[in-house]
């Protein structure tokens, strides 16, 4: 894959129609695969739709290996369009799919077809990929060693091998994340403020403490986020609590504050191996709706299905924005974080199904 800058022409917004499945085909190797991303069999019931562009991804985290972002070259997201797992052993991450250029076509605002419709483009190359192809090059051809359990190949877990490294010194991506509309001038503005202080914050000059106080006070009466990377108050090495609630899809629930949260985390900011993120502190205090209990995901650094040990809660419109990240700011993957019922609190009274926040 070439360094180049990202060329992509699609920006947030943009409608676009999902080309035919022969079309598709048509640009896939023999592992259903373009330039290293699988085309999963779970994208082929979106062909000859049209969608919103929700973000350029020209650039994702990929946190199995390593904090550092990655470059990902003429692809894009589309609103609302998750990976549904059908056919990866039932996989409940819900990952915000990539969409490669070469599968979409623009729309006219004036051309526009009734949703469904079929692509008028035509491919000028017979597809040697079938549509088999792509359902098995969702596994490798060996289970995992010693088992027969089967190693999966999604999107997710081919991240490293579908991008390029990207520093955060490049100061392109974040032009980019402007121009594409992913990102506006006053996040851009402010993202750079919290990395000055953060920085400043975390220095050992003496005055960190006096810093983050101040942060609060400020942000407190502005109704915002308190300064989101603060360390858990159970000394390493002694056992973190845990509740039961069993709350259910379509529940509502509270996020606790903050502060009750960093009760429940050692210093290494985790409860019973999970971690509290700093991007999801601007969630705390808030009411959302449980959106699914999750027991199994696919592991991304290995493609062996992992089974959840403990409640594992993901909650709807709980997203990651990317916002504190020092490596990865702005990732536009949207991925759902996890929540541990200790952090939740069934909402006992009567709310309006618009009301959640």
């Amino acid at each position: 894959m070439s360094a180049e800058i990202n060329n992509a022409s699609l920006v947030t917004g943009d409608l676009v129609q999902v080309r035919s499945k022969e079309e598709i085909l048509a640009t896939l190797d023999k592992d259903g695969q373009l330039e290293s991303l699988p085309f999963m069999p779970e994208m082929f019931a979106f062909c000859g739709q049209q969608f919103r562009v929700f973000r350029r991804a020209h650039k994702t985290c990929d946190p199995p290996n390593g904090l550092r972002g990655r470059r990902m070259l003429h692809a894009v997201h589309l609103e609302g369009i998750r990976c549904n797992g059908e056919a990866h052993g039932g996989c409940q991450a819900r990952c915000l799919i990539f969409w490669k250029e070469a599968w979409l076509k623009r729309v006219e605002e004036n051309e526009a077809a009734a949703p469904g419709g079929r692509s008028a483009a035509s491919s000028s190359t017979a597809a040697t990929t079938t549509e088999q192809d792509v359902f098995a090059g969702t596994k490798k051809a060996e289970p995992a060693a010693g088992t027969n359990d089967p190693v999966y190949v999604c999107q997710s877990t081919q991240i490293k091998q579908a991008t390029l490294p990207l520093s955060t010194l490049d100061w392109r991506q974040y032009v980019e994340d402007y121009t594409s509309g992913n990102v506006r001038i006053t996040q851009l503005l402010s993202a750079l403020f919290f990395f000055v202080f953060a920085h400043l914050a975390s220095s050992g000059l003496g005055f960190g403490s006096v810093l983050r106080y101040a942060y609060d006070q400020i942000q407190k009466l502005r109704g915002a986020t308190p300064f989101p990377m603060r360390i858990g108050k159970i000394p390493r090495g002694e056992r973190t609590p845990n509740a039961k609630l069993d709350v259910q899809p379509g529940e509502l629930v509270r996020i606790k504050s903050y502060e009750e949260i960093l009760n429940t985390l050692d210093e290494n900011g985790l409860n019973r191996g999970m971690w509290f993120d700093a991007e999801m502190v601007p969630f705390c205090g808030g009411t959302y709706r449980v959106l699914d209990r999750v027991s199994k995901i696919i592991n991304e650094k290995t493609g062996l299905m992992m089974q959840m040990k403990n409640d594992c809660i993901m909650l709807e419109e709980v997203v990651c924005r990317a916002c504190y990240s020092k490596y990865r700011r702005f990732c536009p993957r949207s991925i759902y974080p996890y929540w541990r019922e200790i952090w939740l609190e069934r909402v006992q009274t009567q709310v309006e199904a618009g009301e959640p926040r």
